[in-house]
């Protein structure tokens, strides 16, 4: 199943929990950016990342260029670009390989969708390129340099 096929309830799936992981390795390491390598347990415990998982998507990191691995007693891991040149959107697209919501609106996977009316006919598709357009403006604006607020748990959680 690929994230842009719909899971057992039918609905399209959000962030893959290794995109989420992989974003909060990133803005840790962006964090302490050019103080030095930082050990993976360190990252594993801050930021509750299973170990295994953790060690997976460093590597994947390291082969994209995005983060430098150190080996030794003094090593770790550091980021290989400045936070200000990592993108949100490049890095949902690593892990995830789309921004779009449905196949059909994938600019770099697009793939006709199963079901559906054709495509010059589908206003949902319009929709959802449009959004995922928007969706690229926005994450292809914000770096790991740039400032994030915290907002509180929405009430009842």
């Amino acid at each position: 199943m690929t994230p842009e096929q719909p899971n057992q309830a039918g609905q399209a799936f959000m962030l893959s929990q290794k995109t989420r992981y992989t974003i909060r390795a990133l803005q840790q390491l962006a964090d302490v950016y050019r103080q030095g390598p930082v050990r993976l347990d360190a990252i594993a415990e801050a930021q509750n990342i299973p170990r295994k998982f953790l060690t997976v998507i460093l590597s994947e990191m390291v082969r994209e260029g995005l983060v430098i691995s150190h080996r030794g007693r003094e090593g770790g891991y550091e980021l290989g670009l400045a936070p200000v040149d990592i993108r949100y959107g490049d890095i949902i697209r690593l892990t995830r390989g789309s921004l779009a919501l449905v196949p059909c609106a994938s600019r770099a996977a697009h793939e006709a969708c199963t079901h559906c009316l054709p495509e010059a006919e589908c206003r949902l598709r319009g929709l959802m390129l449009a959004l995922r357009d928007e969706t690229a403006k926005m994450l292809d604006r914000v770096t790991l340099a740039d400032a994030i607020v915290v907002e509180p748990p929405f009430a009842g959680e």
